[in-house]
């Protein structure tokens, strides 16, 4: 695995969360994997999680990690080419970039989508500049239009409870902000290879990319979608079709425990951070297991990262 961005990137998915609850059960059977090794994370935008869970991982295989804020501590970078640097950046992605793979063994980066040109966050500029000019594996942190490390963790948290083709519903949720799109895209993405049964519910106009929409039924009524779902994955995004724009009443998309009462016995699934009382309740909240996805981005990332040290 040279990269990893997208579910397309993994031969076979399964296979990957089989060997990430290996890990799991394990974590530090492989430590003498990375002896020698170095993990460069590079973050663009906040994290918590995924800054935390990669660190972990990569201390579980017995990397060194080194940890870089660019817009906090490094130059400007210029990302467009044949322009004439006579402005606020100080340094092109070229050789940022090139000069970091040398002194790691792989890359993670993390660039949010900007919200304010669709053709531009769908063309994954910046997230596919690392990677063609990395010499060494390059693993995404998250971009402008995926999150695929969250999402293994996602799958593995399902894949746990083992019921074979669980029925997921995966509903838009408020908030007080535009979102990007990357989470409810990628889960769907992942969600459909593994061949689940995925209702999305979202208000209209809030369907997301038709790429990410393949083996997924799409409804405007939440309680259609929750409905007899084992799962209950609820995200904000913004608009695609409006970009980055957010509906203007939204309240009645939060997830209650009335509304839990129409599921399966179905567990509540969010990424996090989230607002508690308006993407979901309290006691949702409560009663979810977002904590347990949260603990499987540790071995999200480190199967990831021993694929990565096998085939490199």
């Amino acid at each position: 695995m040279k990269q990893f961005t997208s579910v397309h990137d993994v031969a076979d998915p399964k296979k990957l969360v089989e060997s990430a609850l290996e890990l799991k059960a394990s974590p530090y059977a492989h430590k003498a994997l990375g002896k020698n090794k170095t993990v460069c994370l590079i973050f663009l935008n906040p994290s918590l999680r995924t800054r935390l869970s990669t660190q972990k991982a990569a201390m579980n295989l017995g990397m060194e990690v080194m940890v870089f804020d660019i817009n906090e501590d490094g130059w400007k970078l210029e990302f467009e080419d044949g322009v004439v640097m006579n402005g606020d950046k100080a340094e092109h992605v070229k050789e940022a970039v090139r000069v970091v793979s040398l002194y790691c063994d792989i890359i993670g980066v993390r660039t949010f989508a900007g919200l304010q040109n669709r053709e531009e966050d769908y063309a994954e500029r910046i997230l596919n500049q690392f990677i063609q000019h990395s010499s060494v594996p390059v693993v995404s942190l998250e971009s402008a239009i995926r999150h695929p490390l969250q999402s293994l963790a996602d799958m593995i948290t399902i894949y746990e409870s083992g019921i074979v083709r669980p029925k997921i519903a995966v509903t838009w949720a408020p908030h007080v902000k535009p979102l990007p799109q990357a989470v409810g895209n990628s889960f769907l993405e992942w969600a459909a290879a593994f061949g689940w049964d995925i209702t999305l519910a979202n208000p209209k106009g809030y369907n997301p990319a038709p790429e990410f929409l393949r083996g997924v039924k799409v409804t405007h009524e939440q309680a259609e979608a929750l409905d007899g779902a084992d799962f209950v994955y609820a995200k904000s995004w913004s608009s695609y079709d409006r970009y980055g724009k957010l509906p203007g009443d939204n309240a009645d998309w939060t997830v209650t425990q009335e509304k839990m009462s129409l599921t399966n016995n179905g567990k509540f699934m969010h990424c996090l951070p989230l607002r508690r009382n308006l993407v979901a309740s309290d006691s949702v909240v409560d009663n979810s297991i977002v904590l347990k996805q949260a603990e499987n981005r540790i071995f999200a990332a480190q199967s990831v990262m021993k694929e990565m040290l096998e085939n490199n």
